[in-house]
């Protein structure tokens, strides 16, 4: 590994722009990869997104822009990969270029539904790459704020915790802090589950319920949360810190939420196709919900107790009203 390893961000939305940015603050050239060539040749042009937070404008003398992911791959030493994951297996076979070697890590929310694995463990089990070379950011950060330039806090988990350390490091800025963590499973699951939590708090305020039967929401939503972690991984974890509980409050209660975005749309009528046509964003949490469901009731006898998640399924894969299962799952919640 190079002493001034190369960094590359893969992907094109919001949170992919927002870590190119956090980059460029300590970095003078920036690796990142856009399947859209006409994306690519538009920053090159004008110097920032068309098409998510326009507002960042960029030094284009500090990236090195590719819709070749191969080339990319070649580049970095360090890989952040921000593909959605119901996207990330298409672009990653695309790859005739090695992966030995790289140092991955994830800032995707969901599970890879080609292999209903988390993303760390679809590169172990599938490309072979060691947990010791995988990592994990999340937050709780919205990229809309890191725009705006916002104080921001982020978690970054690895088993490898220099590597870890080098992530943050290159991440830290005046708006920016970052922490390391150990629990690269835990962190990453959290950052899944709470996309389904906040998608359960966009239905409710959909259906009209107040802030009273939110925080009912929440607080069973995070000891729902402690119960599927601690089933897929047991350790030793504050479920009350900022990777867990504070990712999943501003991801329930943020204005800038696309899943509650996605689920207040579902509470007000719309179909899961107009909503997500709406939006024109992907929405991690209907791709979490069916993976993590699946996951849960694979596991028979030793299943988590999930009535939040089960209800956000039975909704939008179940097609059942979502009145009448928001009503029943009141009688849950305590």
């Amino acid at each position: 590994m190079n002493n001034q390893p190369k960094f590359a961000v893969f992907g094109g939305g919001s949170w992919a722009t927002a870590i190119v940015k956090m980059l460029c603050e300590n970095l003078n050239e920036v690796g990142w990869y856009m399947r859209s060539e006409s994306a690519v040749d538009y920053i090159k042009k004008e110097r920032h997104n068309p098409n998510y937070l326009s507002s960042v404008e960029f030094d284009i003398s500090q990236l090195k822009l590719s819709n070749d992911i191969n080339e990319m791959v070649e580049y970095a030493d360090y890989l952040i990969f921000v593909i959605p994951s119901a996207f990330v297996e298409t672009e990653l076979k695309k790859l005739n270029t090695s992966l030995e070697g790289k140092i991955i890590f994830s800032a995707i929310k969901g599970i890879v539904p080609e292999s209903s694995l988390i993303v760390g463990d679809h590169f172990f089990t599938n490309y072979g790459i060691p947990f010791k070379d995988i990592g994990v950011i999340t937050g709780p950060c919205h990229a809309e704020e890191v725009a705006l330039e916002r104080l921001s806090y982020l978690t970054i988990a690895c088993d490898d915790s220099k590597k870890a350390q080098v992530i943050a490091d290159h991440l830290s800025c005046d708006y920016i802090k970052c922490k390391i963590s150990d629990d690269i499973i835990g962190t990453e699951y959290a950052a899944m589950l709470k996309n389904i939590y906040a998608l359960a708090a966009g239905i409710a305020h959909g259906l009209g319920y107040g802030d009273n039967f939110q925080s009912v929401l929440m607080s069973n939503a995070i000891r729902e949360m402690k119960r599927y972690v601690k089933k897929v991984h047991k350790m030793k974890r504050d479920i009350n810190g900022s990777a867990y509980l504070g990712d999943l409050l501003v991801t329930g209660y943020s204005t800038f939420s696309r899943n509650r975005m996605f689920g207040n749309m579902i509470g007000k009528g719309y179909t899961v196709k107009s909503a997500q046509m709406e939006m024109n964003m992907v929405a991690e949490g209907y791709y979490a919900t069916k993976s993590a469901y699946e996951l849960n009731e694979a596991k028979e006898k030793k299943k988590a107790k999930t009535p939040i998640i089960n209800a956000v399924y039975s909704i939008l894969y179940g097609n059942k009203d979502a009145k009448n299962v928001f009503k029943n799952l009141t009688d849950k919640l305590d």
